[in-house]
């Protein structure tokens, strides 16, 4: 099965999710089917089983080796092992979920996809805090459908832990105490992501404020519109910059974009979209609601030299505005 146009509008809300499931052995013993999804925009392809070749020096069991997949070698990592299951004797052949974000190429072997759902992200249940901890933090929403509860998972925080060197990054040559200190605001549902971007964002100088979701961001910056209203200042004042994900439960990235370039308060905010998600034939998405600037992950030294640029920017044409009046 091969992917489908992605044919959603921008900034509606909705995502497309390809529901896989894996046959695992419970606690008691018994044999249970889990079941998973991800974000269609992430998967290339699924296929069947192909032939695998051992690689030297695995560094984790579920890395089973790779494949050749017209002319691409790919790495296969075995998801139930992965997440510490234990697979359960299975009659059927598995299948394979090829994906692509931030620029890797991974497969996943799974025992068996169902199909693609179309839903709303406020049907998308961030994990509470015991769920998160049992997870290891590798589920990053949940959705009930048909009856059953399918859990999303964080395939970057998968590959990332596997490879680290496609994590995150900052470089720390680079001198920015010549820099003004401006107040960032970041949302990302990934804890780890999130904690890192924090981290990283705050060494360049950065004041950070970082939330959960697109919803919660959206909720903070109404307040401070309102107190920007009521202080009769301009929203720039109490924030220079927004920093948001695509993926997030309740509100996603796209659409909390277009309700900032929408309000005629919080228009003014510079908005970077930092998400996986952004590649070439999903960058008009971002381009279809206002977002100021597109960055895929992992880059993060960009992302703040590019944070840095937008705010100037907006800094030099308020001062020229100003003068000219």
């Amino acid at each position: 099965m091969s992917q489908t146009n992605i044919l959603l509008e921008a900034g509606t809300n909705e995502l497309e999710v390809v529901e896989f499931f894996l046959d695992e052995v419970g606690e008691d013993g018994a044999p249970y089917r889990g079941s998973y999804g991800v974000n269609v925009a992430k998967v290339l392809e699924i296929i069947q089983m192909p032939k695998i070749t051992a690689l030297p020096e695995v560094q984790h069991p579920s890395v089973l080796g790779a494949f050749n997949l017209r002319s691409r070698i790919i790495p296969m990592v075995d998801l139930c092992v992965w997440l510490g299951k234990q697979p359960a004797e299975g009659q059927e052949a598995p299948k394979v979920v090829v994906t692509e974000f931030n620029n890797v190429t991974t497969a996943f072997m799974v025992t068996g996809v169902n199909r693609i759902h179309r839903i709303s992200w406020e049907a998308v249940e961030p994990p509470n805090k015991y769920m998160a901890m049992v997870s290891k933090g590798n589920i990053t929403g949940v959705i009930k459908l048909e009856g059953r509860i399918v859990f999303l998972l964080d395939l970057e925080k998968i590959v990332a832990e596997l490879n680290p060197a496609l994590g995150l990054r900052l470089d720390m040559a680079i001198d920015w105490g010549s820099e003004a200190c401006y107040r960032a605001l970041v949302a990302d549902d990934s804890a780890t992501i999130r904690e890192m971007l924090k981290d990283l964002l705050q060494k360049a100088n950065f004041e950070v404020e970082a939330v959960t979701n697109g919803r919660e961001a959206w909720e903070r910056l109404k307040a401070l519109r309102e107190r920007a209203m009521e202080e009769k200042r301009p929203i720039n004042d109490y924030v220079q910059v927004l920093v948001s994900d695509i993926e997030m439960p309740s509100m996603d990235g796209h659409n909390l974009c277009k309700r900032v370039k929408e309000d005629n308060i919080l228009g003014t905010l510079p908005v970077i979209l930092f998400s996986s998600l952004i590649t070439d034939k999903l960058r008009h998405k971002g381009e279809s609601v206002g977002a100021d600037d597109q960055m895929s992950k992992p880059e993060v030294t960009q992302l703040a030299q590019r944070a840095y640029a937008l705010i100037k920017n907006f800094n030099e044409s308020r001062h020229t505005s100003a003068v000219a009046g």
